[in-house]
């Protein structure tokens, strides 16, 4: 099975083609003919934070969104902020509480505004889906109308891929999302980590605060024979964001406790799966 020699895409995942006998996905070829400039999307990140004096976090308690927090407290020094948590129904309580103990260490007031997303869940698990997409849009347009009832202008979240080569977009009404951590590498991200009262949950799957997303990565893997999350963690790979083997790992089969599993098809009101 030939594997993309730049990210981590194989035969399954994504087209492999041979190119001057190295072995590349589609992606990483388009990558390489159209690069990044990374020192660009930086600048423009800089500029704009510049421009930042209210904002909203979309802090949903991750390790990613806690990084946000802090760079926009600590390092970009936003005036006004306010850590924004959209509580699908399926967050795990370690990470409302990293949520809350985090923000209460910086300073920042902390706002929980839930939501059932058993409708997107559920279907994502019938259908051996990926939920991630779905609940990300429902959960920024949350947050937009948020924004705009509050009167924020910018909402800063933790991803760490830019929009295509810029590191915000902007959305309906002129709200601003912003990409804090474009192009931040992962071991970046830790080290910050280690100096806040961060405790990473044992959630399988790449997330420290979701509960269903070890379910549904399971119940893809069954079906598809792959991970949901390998090209967005193959880009990360390209990008040089994450390190190979540690990527590798992120995409595994996972494991998931029954326990977990069992609170996840309780919620949903599912018995089992087809």
């Amino acid at each position: 099975m030939l594997k993309c020699s730049l990210c981590i895409h194989d035969e399954r995942t994504a087209k492999i083609d041979v190119v001057d006998g190295k072995p590349l996905c589609r992606e990483c070829q388009v990558y390489l003919k159209h690069p990044i400039d990374r020192n660009a999307i930086r600048r423009e990140l800089e500029e704009l934070m510049e421009k930042v004096d209210r904002a909203i976090i979309a802090y949903s308690g991750g390790k990613d969104s806690v990084v946000a927090l802090y760079l926009a407290k600590e390092v970009y020094g936003v005036k006004e902020l306010e850590a924004v948590m959209v509580d699908h129904g399926l967050m795990a309580e370690e990470a409302i509480e990293n949520a809350r103990r985090i923000a209460e260490h910086l300073g920042v007031p902390f706002r929980v505004l839930r939501y059932d997303y058993s409708d997107i869940f559920r279907e994502a698990l019938l259908k051996a889906q990926s939920p991630c997409r779905a609940c990300s849009r429902r959960t920024m347009e949350k947050l937009r109308k948020y924004a705009l009832k509050n009167g924020y202008k910018y909402i800063i979240t933790g991803h760490e891929l830019p929009f295509g080569h810029h590191p915000y977009r902007v959305m309906k009404g002129g709200v601003i999302q912003v990409r804090l951590l474009s192009l931040m590498p992962e071991r970046e991200r830790l080290e910050i980590l280690k100096g806040l009262p961060f405790e990473f949950p044992e959630l399988p799957g790449y997330t420290t605060n979701c509960l269903v997303l070890g379910p549904a990565l399971e119940r893809y893997w069954e079906v598809n024979g792959h991970s949901f999350e390998h090209r967005r963690i193959a880009a990360l790979v390209r990008y040089g964001l994450m390190d190979r083997e540690k990527a590798e790992r992120e995409v595994a089969r996972p494991e998931v406790p029954e326990e977990q599993k069992k609170i996840v098809f309780e919620r949903l009101g599912l018995e089992s799966l087809p």
